[in-house]
C-alpha cells in the first residue's frame, strides 16, 4: 500500500501547474497505485484569509464519494491573521480536516511567535499532525515577488523546543540536513515524519541509519514535484539498508500510525 502524505490541489501564483485538482490527483493516484493522499490547498499559501482555501477544499472533496475516500485534508491556517482560532476549529470540527500546514515564511510571523506555539499546542491537544514545508519551490527558479530564503532543517528546530509532545511532518527536505548532537536528539525524540520528496532524501539511507525507519513516510509534493521520484527514493533502497517490512513503514505503515487510519 502507498499513502503520500504531501501533496497539494490549487494554484501557484508563478508557476503553471498541471493535475493540480482533487479529480485529476485520484486520477494519478488510479495510475501509479497511491491509495491514499494527504492534501492541502496552495491558495491557501497566498490568500490573506487562508480559510477560503480550505473551504474551496472541502467543497471539491465533498463534491464525490471518490474523492472523500481517497483524500485526507490538512487545513493551512495562519495564526497571526484575525480569527485563527475559529478556522482551526470549523476546520477541524466541521470539515473534518486532519491535521494543519503552517507556512511562516510566506505569512510572515516566526515559529516561535506565541499565536504559532498555541496553534500547534491546539494541534497537539486534538493529536493531529502539524506539517511543516522546507521548501515548496526551487528558489533559483523564482519570481522577483517569491521568497528568496528556504529552510535548513535545523531552522525548525525552535517550534520542537516550544512544544515537543506534537506531532509534526517535515516536508520537502531539501537543504542541509546537518545537526549537531543536540539537535538530532530532539528530532529522534519528536513524534515526527519526513517525507520522501526532497532531494535531501536522495541521503536516504544514512538519514535511516541516523532516526531509524519509524521516521520516513512516502510523499511526492504533488503537483510541483514530479510523482515518482519519492517513490523510487525507497524502492531503490538496497536490502542490506532496509527489509521488506520497514519499506513498507515507509510507504505507508508510518504515515498510516500517525494519521489513526
Amino acid at each position: 500500500m502507498l499513502l503520500d502524505i504531501n501533496s497539494y490541489v490549487g494554484h501557484w501564483p508563478f508557476k503553471q501547474l498541471k493535475y493540480n485538482t482533487c479529480a485529476s490527483l485520484v486520477d494519478r493516484m488510479d495510475k501509479y497505485g497511491v491509495e491514499i493522499s494527504v492534501v492541502s490547498n496552495l491558495n491557501g499559501i497566498f490568500y490573506k484569509n487562508t480559510q477560503s482555501a480550505n473551504e474551496e477544499l472541502y467543497q471539491e472533496i465533498r463534491s464525490e464519494t471518490r474523492l472523500s475516500n481517497r483524500l485526507i485534508p490538512f487545513a493551512i491556517i495562519n495564526p497571526i491573521y484575525a480569527g485563527w482560532q475559529s478556522d482551526f476549529e470549523i476546520s477541524i470540527e466541521k470539515m473534518g480536516m486532519k491535521g494543519i500546514r503552517l507556512y511562516p515564511l510566506y505569512h510572515d510571523y516566526e515559529l516561535t511567535d506565541p499565536s504559532c506555539i498555541e496553534l500547534v499546542k491546539m494541534a497537539r491537544d486534538r493529536k493531529l499532525p502539524v506539517a511543516l514545508s522546507l521548501r515548496i519551490v526551487d528558489s533559483r527558479q523564482r519570481s522577483w515577488m517569491d521568497l528568496e530564503k528556504e529552510w535548513a532543517l535545523k531552522e525548525i528546530i525552535p517550534i520542537i523546543r516550544e512544544v515537543p509532545d506534537a506531532r509534526y511532518c517535515i516536508l520537502n527536505v531539501a537543504n542541509s540536513t546537518t545537526l549537531n548532537e543536540e539537535e538530532t536528539e530532539i528530532l529522534k525524540n519528536t513524534d515526527l515524519l519526513f517525507d520522501t520528496s526532497g532531494r535531501s532524501m536522495n541521503e536516504l539511507p544514512e538519514l535511516l541509519r541516523i532516526y531509524g525507519e519509524n521516521k520516513f513516510a512516502f510523499g511526492t509534493h504533488s503537483p510541483i514535484l514530479d510523482y515518482l521520484t519519492g517513490l523510487l527514493r525507497i524502492e531503490a533502497l538496497r536490502e542490506k539498508e532496509v527489509d521488506e517490512e520497514s519499506r513498507e513503514l515507509i510507504r505507508s505503515g508510518n504515515a498510516g500510525r500517525m494519521l489513526g487510519i
